[in-house]
């Protein structure tokens, strides 16, 4: 029986999975071929991705409960994949101030936050000041919050602002109040694709040293790629090649996370010929060659639920996958590009998902900690999600009912 279930599966496929279920390395051109899987090929490579995950990290599946805070829209470096950012003279370009930041950050925290993800666009008229006082201003009044903040992208324009050497600039961030890095800007990290998509963003090499130098220095950051537009796969092959040699040099990522192409609502589609967004196919393949590739060096691998849906998301557990992300609570990058599947996904919801794919919810840090596990759901805690009807009620008031937590110094101070 289980012969007749492998009678379809190419022998090359074949070949590379049980390699990779041994312990071997997988070459770049393994990679490029496992990514084109399909039919009775794709089928196997999930279940060997699978097999995989079971080894590496077991049966849990982690989330961190944390806010998305994007602190402005106002971006002039215009990539054509971006429906997110605005111009200063748009209707509804924004510019939050750090009362509005601290607002919500004392609203993520009320609803149980361990973490804020700050980002935002390259707003010409900032500097590398104003990223340290945004870390200032959280760090003073919620001392215990961990902050995962700036791209890659966001660093370079801090950086060249500063007049500073990389290195020290960073260790900066850091005695200012910045805990972690995300991997993103990254996109496809591959120039000749990169000049298409983003031509004025920052290149590969620059991509390299940033997140290396941050490595270096103590601050750890997760990895991404965005995948499903214009790139073929030997382009997501390279990438995933180069995000293991980084990890084997600097031991840094504390995960993966690939990013399907949301399309509806920019150039990339509607003007330059970028397919519509990846196909369920696809999500399941680079998240199952993703755990093949990347393992011993990167064993936590994320899926997207903003990207790829809660239902698809929760499938992708069953392809390698071992993290269900944040909680996000707002979301602002992928929504304007029309992604449809909204910003906040509570922990109660999460932990259903995930025991609904037979697995254990646990709780984590960012740098994968684990918090608490949910091995009963007759002792899950109660919601800490706040009413439906109960809105804030304007920059430095409290949402109703929240409470000072333990995160938060109780003080009246506000700002840098």
């Amino acid at each position: 029986m289980l012969e007749r279930l492998l009678l379809d599966v190419d022998r090359e496929v074949g070949r590379i999975l049980d390699a990779a279920l041994d312990g071997r390395e997988l070459t770049i051109p393994e990679a490029a071929r496992l990514l084109v899987a399909d039919g009775a090929d794709l089928l196997a490579l999930v279940r060997a991705a699978d097999v995989a995950r079971v080894a590496d990290v077991g049966d849990d599946v982690s989330f961190v409960v944390n806010r998305n805070i994007n602190f402005t829209n106002i971006c002039y470096v215009g990539c054509s994949f971006c429906g997110f950012s605005r111009h200063s003279d748009d209707a509804d370009a924004y510019d939050r101030s750090l009362e509005e930041i601290l607002d919500k950050v004392r609203d993520a925290v009320a609803r149980g936050a361990t973490e804020v993800c700050i980002q935002g666009g390259i707003h010409p008229q900032k500097d590398h000041t104003h990223y340290r006082d945004i870390l200032v201003a959280i760090k003073r009044r919620f001392p215990a919050i961990h902050i995962h903040a700036y791209s890659p992208e966001e660093i370079d324009f801090g950086h060249r602002k500063s007049g500073m050497k990389l290195g020290d600039y960073l260790l900066w961030l850091r005695d200012h109040g910045l805990d972690t890095i995300p991997g993103t800007a990254a996109e496809i990290l591959d120039d000749s694709i990169r000049q298409i998509v983003s031509p004025r963003k920052l290149g590969r090499e620059r991509w390299v040293e940033i997140v290396s130098a941050a490595h270096r220095v103590g601050i750890r950051s997760s990895s991404t790629v965005m995948y499903g537009h214009i790139e073929k796969p030997e382009h997501l092959a390279e990438h995933f090649g180069l995000l293991r040699d980084i990890q084997k040099r600097t031991g840094g990522f504390t995960e993966f996370v690939p990013l399907g192409f949301i399309h509806e609502k920019n150039s990339l589609y509607a003007h330059m010929g970028a397919r519509g967004g990846s196909s369920m196919a696809e999500d399941l393949r680079v998240l199952a060659v993703a755990r093949l590739f990347l393992r011993p060096w990167i064993t936590n691998v994320q899926v997207s639920w903003v990207k790829m849906g809660p239902k698809l998301a929760t499938l992708g557990l069953l392809a390698g996958a071992n993290d269900f992300g944040g909680t996000l609570m707002e979301e602002s990058i992928s929504r304007e590009s029309g992604a449809g599947f909204g910003e906040n996904l509570a922990p109660e919801t999460i932990r259903a998902l995930i025991r609904g794919a037979g697995r254990v919810p646990v709780e984590r840090s960012t740098t994968y900690a684990i918090l608490r596990r949910f091995d009963d759901p007759a002792l899950d805690p109660p919601s800490l999600e706040p009413d439906a009807a109960q809105t804030l009620a304007g920059p430095g008031r409290m949402r109703a009912g929240a409470k000072l937590t333990r995160l938060e110094r109780p003080s009246s101070a506000a700002s840098a």
